[in-house]
């Protein structure tokens, strides 16, 4: 993993230099939070997070230390130098005063998102965008098939047993090929047999167009198992490493998950359709802008997001409409010490997180699958969305 220098540590948060107020307002740009920021906005909220630092700065020493050490311990972080140490630590304090700061001035509702220090508050946003925002998008038509007329108010495909648990992708690039695996091993699942939890391993390295801990595309990796037939082989035959590796390859007979085929849809400004194909088909691997999601503790994303960018890919399993503001349940491949254990919850309708709510760019990849498993033969029907499809076969061979 890259590492930037930024000068001389110095732990009293009141003496952060010229350079250091510089780079903050910097990566807020980098950020992309909203559309219509100006630059004087971003130095006027640094300006005034370091004036209020300073107001505290006795407090603040005493305590860095302990702190820096609590999180140290719970991350099991381990710097094989002084000097990454030093880095990492200004790092952690240059987030926790000032980013969060002004991510959360927009917290004013009790259901609103919260942000804090987690498992990336020692990383630059340039290293955190670097490390996991490694997805590529692709185009999609607009999604022509019409709403669903009737469709619950609050849908939840974990609380019916069809949803893998949340995985941790760990410092490799491969959000798009969990996203694939977990839509896959939902869709087998619906069909009436044993969730599996599919090999997101053999996706990194076999999925020859995409570049495996480097990033990739879902449609590009869904177009490589639909064009090869290539079988998805349980976790357990072909476990996860976080690197990319050499291409195993099974035999025949052994058995799988094969995608027979796909589709891929534009969901813009029908959200309402999207909730009806969710819950008539299943979970749905999206790509959004996950940019503000480092410092993402809990609660309801309501800003922060662009329209413009798509760089992560995750699996929506749900949503619920029935409070003040209405949500999708997403979620993620950064293990369960992130968010809502593994979970984040993004708004409806308020062109939030671009690819993402209206839902302005909405990229879904609906997923037909057939399952090939030794010693059974059975015919199952799934139904999906008008327009393209009433029934799909899975044969068991």
């Amino acid at each position: 993993m890259r590492t930037r220098s930024f000068g001389t540590f110095s732990a009293n948060i009141k003496h952060v230099c010229f350079l250091d107020l510089l780079q903050y307002v910097m990566e807020l740009t980098f950020l992309r939070l909203m559309g219509g920021w100006h630059l004087l906005i971003a130095v006027s909220a640094a300006a005034s997070a370091l004036s209020r630092a300073g107001e505290t700065h006795a407090k603040v020493n005493t305590s860095a230390a302990a702190h820096f050490h609590s999180f140290r311990k719970k991350f099991h972080r381990l710097y094989e130098v002084d000097s990454e140490e030093l880095i990492r630590r200004r790092l952690y304090f240059q987030n926790a005063t000032l980013r969060h700061l002004y991510l959360n001035s927009f917290s004013t509702e009790p259901q609103s998102a919260r942000y804090g220090i987690n498992q990336f508050s020692d990383l630059s946003q340039m290293e955190f965008s670097d490390v996991y925002l490694r997805a590529f998008s692709s185009r999609a038509p607009a999604f022509s098939g019409g709403s669903i007329k009737e469709f619950p108010a609050k849908f939840d495909w974990r609380e019916k047993g069809v949803v893998g648990p949340v995985q941790n992708q760990l410092s490799c690039g491969s959000c798009w090929a969990f996203s694939v695996v977990g839509a896959v091993q939902s869709v087998y699942a619906i069909g009436g047999s044993q969730l599996e939890q599919l090999s997101v391993q053999q996706v990194v390295d076999c999925s020859f167009k995409n570049k495996g801990c480097d990033g990739g595309s879902p449609s590009v990796a869904l177009t490589w198992l639909k064009q090869t037939k290539v079988k998805l082989v349980t976790q357990s035959d072909y476990p996860y490493k976080a690197k990319t590796g050499i291409c195993h390859f099974f035999s025949r007979s052994h058995g799988g998950v094969s995608v027979k085929d796909f589709s891929l849809q534009d969901f813009s400004g029908q959200e309402e359709a999207m909730m009806g194909q969710l819950v008539q088909n299943g979970p749905l691997a999206v790509i959004v802008d996950a940019v503000s999601w480092q410092d993402y503790l809990g609660g309801i994303i309501q800003h922060h997001c662009t329209s413009q960018w798509s760089n992560h890919a995750v699996l929506v399993v749900g949503y619920d409409t029935t409070g003040e503001i209405p949500y999708w349940i997403v979620q993620n491949s950064w293990g369960t010490s992130w968010g809502n254990e593994g979970y984040v919850y993004v708004k409806i309708g308020s062109n939030v997180c671009g690819k993402f709510i209206t839902s302005c760019g909405f990229v879904h990849l609906f997923i037909w699958v057939l399952f090939s498993f030794p010693h059974e033969l059975t015919m199952r029907h799934f139904g999906f969305f008008a327009g393209i499809a009433e029934s799909v076969a899975a044969v068991f061979l």
